[in-house]
């Protein structure tokens, strides 16, 4: 007991001294900020997640949903009453909605929505008693003989609140505007105004139909936290629909509500999640420069530790002991810092929200931990533990006992496990590999290239007519050729992170912006018929359209691939079941649409027999290049071959297929015609283009254009937060790996001034050895960059990738004017001190 209490307080010693004179500040720093990056980023993914899955019964509008077009049989709803649930329908289907014709007789598609009691189960409708007035949100449907509606309706037909609505053969009330509904879900229908009644209003409607394209949504909900009772039902009703072979029933998810979102999203977390992978990176490459130079300063101490008798052990445990505590340290502060600033980027994508996220877990708390010690332990320890291997007879011959390479093993271990806690914390395999590998093959070739140019350098200076203070700043890197590559190659993979991040903040941001940019088209209008599409495009151009997207469309069924029958049943997934369940919108063209990319196969025109799919579909049903399909168009059988496989972005606002032909016509085939276009700013386009065009359905997606651009740029500001934690932390790196040099360079400098060398002299060739060393790592890294831009833009975030060719030169520039900076900031005591001083410090070294 007693020896482990000096062993605590002689390491407390220790760690007070190494603290109060600054060498352990930067390890600290470099750790804190690398933590505070993850666990940030950490934090905010964690509550995004809770509030995700807290949200996702009101997005649904139940604990659970079945989708079907017909009405699931009553036995459902007498199961789930009878396990405590509660219960509500919906029926949504199109029709036509008209104004009386006192006020013009104007009509317009909308889609109807029938609600009933209990509805919505789960969130809120929010509607306006009057139009300029604030929404209100309500726990209930519109009363009997009342409608609400969207404003678009109003707008269409010339209508206010209080009119009367047209509604087949009933004659309804507007009694408030909706703003939003919690169950709206997506695809064309939904983007369709929405006109919503009570359900004793429906019979006398009489637009329920044999023909009609109906889709009942039956929700249940518990009416506690327990969400047992929805999973037992949930069983059941799956056994039930497989056992009685109830067709296209299926359990609604959020990824089928809001895909748009949800891709916005996405990209938002790998972004943020690579900022703090590099920083993370950087953080490694400041603590491995750090311990190292904190090993070196203590290699007289520990000598004179073991002259007094301290063994090997003891020393080794004391050093450990101590890196321990100051990982421990850094990481919480890291970790407190983290929390704090998660709250910064939930206050940037607080209009995204609407509502309160839930509190965090502690996993981010112990991702943060686990990533400080493995930092230091990792990275830092290594070096430090060499120190107990100091022989005492380097206190009289101070060759003795240097700092050795860290052996491959130990190195290779620390890295691996590191490499390994990156991916698992990237979320994404792919992202974390190939940030990780790119790194680490950056590693090796810029300690290569760094070692060529120090040998190169060797020549230079033995060259004749070649400026003093050249030649003595060639010498200091040639004389040096261990710590030049060190210097060479942490300078690069700082300035590479850099690089790639001011790259990944101009060219990712603007080609993320352009795929949903402001000009994007806001209205798709859809069953523009053959006889009319002269007309249209004419109407068009006179209002000023000029640029449209036209495309013929076909709907038609997937029967068979490869000569053999699919059905759903075929496939597990809720998605795939829907896929072979649902008509697809076929169209064709000669040429491949300007916005799909092909990604496997050949496109080639008038190609009767060939069909383009598009990749997510590829994969989802497992197809590939080669295999045949056959669809049922209107009672024919449509034959083709997969040539090509396509990518798609459909936050991109444009008109998309799943499936293409080649063909510039298509005998036999009546299609309907699709445009997409961005409507002009006239209050009465649509108006007119209703009553010019009554029977086509015009879809105003201005709203969600207007979304997708806010959650964009609230996601860019977070990304930018990130971005100044992540150059703090390079800023860090390049403090540490000029500061790596500075015991040595008071040792040469001492004896240049000595021997009668100025200090504007010593001064220029300290500028010019710091500016030549920092243009080639900023020059390497700027070309790394490239190259690693290029892999994360195609295989991860999927955009095109065209940095600038002045990019290697404007990168040595910066690493140039860095390294003089920070070079200038941790050395410059080394020429403002005596020349006398400065001697006695090279012999007391």
């Amino acid at each position: 007991m007693k020896k482990l209490f000096l062993f605590c307080q002689l390491t407390w010693q220790q760690i007070a001294r190494d603290a109060r004179v600054g060498e352990l500040r930067l390890l600290v720093v470099a750790v804190a900020l690398a933590v505070a990056a993850l666990t940030s980023v950490g934090f905010f993914a964690d509550r995004l997640q809770g509030g995700l899955a807290r949200d996702a019964r009101q997005m649904l509008g139940g604990d659970m949903v079945l989708s079907s077009d017909k009405p699931l049989p009553g036995d459902f709803s007498d199961y789930a009453q009878s396990q405590g649930l509660q219960v509500a329908s919906t029926l949504s289907f199109p029709s036509m909605a008209r104004a009386p014709d006192a006020q013009g007789g104007a009509s317009r598609l909308v889609a109807v929505k029938a609600v009933g009691k209990g509805y919505p189960l789960r969130g809120a409708v929010r509607v306006r008693a009057q139009a300029p007035s604030t929404a209100q949100a309500l726990r209930q449907g519109p009363a009997p003989g009342t409608v609400w509606v969207d404003a678009a309706v109003l707008d269409s037909l010339g209508l206010q609140l209080g009119d009367q609505l047209l509604l087949g053969e009933a004659s309804l009330k507007i009694d408030r505007i909706i703003v939003s509904e919690p169950d709206r879900g997506g695809g064309f229908l939904s983007f369709s105004p929405r006109v919503m009644l009570h359900q004793d209003n429906l019979a006398a409607t009489e637009l329920v139909q044999p023909a009609s394209r109906l889709r009942y949504r039956f929700a249940v909900a518990s009416s506690t936290q327990d969400l047992s009772s929805v999973e037992q039902f949930q069983t059941w009703a799956d056994s039930e629909i497989t056992s009685r072979a109830l067709r296209n029933v299926q359990l609604e998810s959020l990824e089928t509500g809001r895909p748009e979102f949800k891709q916005v999203l996405d990209r938002a977390t790998m972004f943020l999640n690579l900022v703090a992978l590099l920083a993370a990176l950087l953080s490694s490459v400041a603590v491995a420069i750090a311990s190292r130079d904190f090993a070196l300063r203590h290699l007289d101490d520990c000598a004179i530790l073991r002259v007094l008798g301290q063994s090997q052990r003891h020393i080794a445990g004391q050093y450990a002991a101590e890196f321990l505590s100051a990982g421990i340290v850094a990481s919480l502060l890291g970790v407190i810092l983290g929390f704090a600033v998660h709250y910064v980027l939930v206050a940037l994508l607080a209009d995204f929200f609407n509502t309160q996220l839930p509190p965090a877990t502690l996993q981010p708390v112990f991702l943060g931990l686990g990533v400080g010690l493995t930092l230091l332990l990792g990275f830092g320890l290594p070096p430090v533990l060499q120190l107990a291997k100091v022989p005492p007879l380097r206190v009289i011959r101070r060759e003795l006992g240097g700092l050795k390479p860290v052996s491959v093993g130990v190195f290779f271990a620390g890295t691996l496990g590191f490499a390994c806690l990156l991916v698992a914390m990237a979320k994404d395999l792919f992202l974390g590999s190939i940030a990780v590998a790119s790194f680490a093959v950056a590693g090796v070739v810029f300690a290569l290239l760094g070692w060529l140019c120090v040998m190169a350098l060797r020549r230079v200076v033995a060259l004749s007519g070649v400026p003093l203070w050249l030649v003595f700043a060639t010498r200091q890197i040639a004389a040096r050729p261990g710590y030049a590559v060190l210097q060479i190659s942490s300078l690069s993979m700082g300035l590479l992170a850099l690089a790639l991040l001011i790259l990944l903040r101009t060219d990712f941001i603007n080609s993320w912006r352009q795929a949903t940019p402001a000009s994007a088209p806001n209205r798709f209008v859809l069953s523009i018929q053959p006889d009319q599409a002269e007309a249209f495009q004419a109407h068009l151009r006179a209002q000023g359209v000029t640029r449209f997207d036209w495309y013929p469309m076909l709907r038609a069924r997937l029967v068979a691939i490869n000569g053999r029958s699919v059905s759903a049943d075929d496939y597990t997934d809720l998605r795939g079941k829907g896929l072979i369940e649902r008509e697809f919108n076929i169209s064709h063209a000669a040429q491949l649409p300007g916005h799909n990319q092909l990604s496997a196969g050949k496109w080639t025109p008038e190609r009767f027999d060939e069909l383009s799919v598009e990749q997510g579909l590829a994969d989802e049903l497992g197809l590939d290049l080669g295999d045949e399909l056959r669809f049922d168009m209107a009672a024919k059988t449509v034959l083709g071959r997969i040539t090509s496989i396509r990518k798609l972005d459909w936050s991109s606002m444009r008109v998309n297929f799943y499936v293409m032909r080649p063909v510039s016509t298509w005998p036999d085939a009546v299609p309907t015609y699709v445009a997409a276009f961005r409507a002009p700013d006239s209050s009465h386009f649509d108006r007119d283009l209703s009553r010019l065009f009554p029977n086509v359905t015009n879809i105003d997606v201005s709203v969600t254009i207007q979304q997708i651009q806010e959650v964009l740029n609230q996601v860019i500001r977070a990304v930018e937060l990130l971005f100044g934690f992540t150059l703090a932390t390079g800023l860090v790196v390049l403090f540490a790996a000029v500061s790596a040099t500075r015991q040595n360079r008071v040792k040469e400098f001492a004896v240049m001034r000595a021997l009668g060398a100025s200090s504007k002299l010593l001064a220029r060739v300290q500028r010019i050895e710091l500016l030549g060393v920092g243009a080639l790592a900023g020059t390497l890294s700027s070309l790394a960059a490239m190259g690693v831009g290029w892999g994360l833009a195609f295989f991860v975030f999927e955009f095109a990738w065209n940095p600038s060719v002045w990019v290697p030169l404007m990168g040595g520039v910066l690493g140039a004017l860095m390294a003089w900076g920070a070079g200038w900031w941790s050395l410059r005591e080394v020429l403002q001190q005596p020349v006398l001083h400065t001697l006695r410090l090279a012999n007391q070294d």
